[in-house]
């Protein structure tokens, strides 16, 4: 998947924002990429545009987003590999072993696993093992 880049919710959800402040600031690990995202990455953005009550214009911007994007299959692989970082990151504390950050887990997993460098904007992907963050969050 060379020239991809998988992207935390936050940043593919950007462009829908009206002030859109996310979307310029990763622009320089997204330009020129092929964007994938993951399953969970669709869902919490569905999940979002549901509870936030979307009227059918912005469901359609956000279907047509989900549209251009390739999302990312969950295979055994995938699985696997989301049972033995939980565990890593339990033996070292990291808090993506946390239930609340399941989703996240889930990401980080797929970027490892297919070998693509995670662009987010997510403190919680910091020190993450086996991960390539790409991030404009300082530590």
């Amino acid at each position: 998947m060379n020239g991809t880049v998988l992207v935390d919710t936050n940043v593919f959800t950007a462009p829908l924002r009206a002030d859109r402040p996310l979307q310029a600031q990763y622009r320089k690990h997204t330009f020129g990429r092929q964007i994938a995202v993951t399953p969970q990455s669709v869902a919490e953005a569905k999940y979002g545009a549901l509870t936030g009550g979307w009227g059918t214009r912005r469901l359609n911007e956000l279907a047509r987003l989900s549209a251009g994007v390739r999302v990312v299959p969950v295979d055994d692989e995938t699985v696997e590999l989301v049972a033995q970082l939980r565990n890593q990151c339990r033996v070292i504390g990291h808090a993506l072993h946390q239930r609340r950050h399941n989703a996240d887990l889930w990401i980080a997993a797929a970027a490892v696993r297919w070998s693509i460098p995670l662009v987010a904007h997510d403190a919680v992907f910091f020190g993450c093992p086996g991960l390539e963050l790409r991030t404009e969050l300082t530590r």
